[in-house]
């Protein structure tokens, strides 16, 4: 078991990062906000559960403990795999994924692209009293101005750490900020992944 690497990081990608560990480069597949606090030439510290299959290992790396006890969680569920279960990191926080698993907020958990509702009411059927009690301040810190900043500065750490300037990160971000805008006043949480890769392709038609 890999419970975490630290080293210099050599690279940050849409959806990972390299880390150089003893010499070797590893890549570490990541939501895009843990990707967000990467930056290449910087020494990093992530968390890291190691998934092994017959035709593969990859390992997958998290800001914090719990990010990584939770997305190792989320697997016991039917249907739950790793790649899904960081996609839910990647919509929602830890503490969020426990306040919609114990409220049975089924609306929030089908925010998650590849889970539908019979995927969302197995998921609370199956996890409900497994990932911990949740904070009951989460919904305050999901909510307003704080969680439009949130995606905003997310996306633009991103960008800036895929080695944009700070000035095109703007322009990128004021670009996907209609995408933005729309699952806001839908009552859902902007999808920083989906946004991300939105800013790069506006980046790119420039």
């Amino acid at each position: 078991m890999i419970a975490s690497v630290a080293g210099r990081v050599a690279a940050v990608a849409p959806d990972g990062a390299v880390i150089e560990v003893g010499g070797v480069g590893v890549l570490v597949h990541c939501t895009p906000g843990t990707l967000a606090t990467l930056h290449p030439g910087e020494q990093a510290r992530l968390a890291t559960s190691l998934v092994v299959r017959e035709e593969s290992l990859t390992l997958y790396g998290f800001a914090t403990d719990d990010e990584r006890a939770v997305f190792e969680l989320l697997q016991t569920a039917s249907g739950v795999g790793p790649k899904l279960a960081l996609a839910m990191l990647a919509v929602h926080s830890p503490n969020a994924l426990r306040v919609a698993v114990a409220g049975a907020d089924l609306k929030a958990l089908t925010q998650v692209p590849g889970i539908g509702q019979k995927g969302a009411q197995r998921i609370v059927l199956e996890l409900k009293d497994r990932l911990g009690t949740p904070e009951a301040t989460l919904d305050a810190a999901l909510n307003g101005g704080r969680r439009v900043a949130l995606w905003r500065d997310q996306v633009h750490s991103g960008l800036v750490g895929l080695g944009y300037s700070s000035k095109d990160a703007d322009e990128a971000v004021a670009a996907v900020e209609p995408e933005a805008d729309a699952d806001l006043a839908a009552g859902r949480s902007p999808q920083v992944a989906a946004l991300l890769k939105a800013a790069l392709r506006a980046l790119s038609v420039r």
